[in-house]
């Protein structure tokens, strides 16, 4: 007897979908963004960009919000580029 194998595509974690919708909204909070990140994850904002960072090449977070992580990814693009840039001065 064989059985179906069932393909699922991988999904985000609670936490990892949580950052991802923290990120998109963090900017309507009324307090300041590190303080936000405290109340909402409980670490410092050094391990939320740590843990962000990782999640922008996963393809899921690319699922879940593809505009945002795709803005995000720019982003990182560019402040990598600028590094670089610096070093070759």
């Amino acid at each position: 007897m064989s059985e179906a194998l069932t393909h699922t595509e991988p999904t985000l974690g609670e936490r990892e979908a949580a950052i991802l919708d923290f990120e998109d909204s963090w900017y309507t909070s009324s307090v300041p963004k590190d303080q936000a990140i405290m109340e909402a994850f409980g670490c410092s904002s050094a391990r939320y960009y740590q843990q962000l960072n990782l999640l922008l090449d996963k393809p899921e977070a690319l699922a879940h919000n593809p505009l945002l992580v795709k803005r995000l990814r720019r982003m990182r693009a560019q402040r990598q580029a600028e590094r670089s840039a610096k070093r070759l001065r």
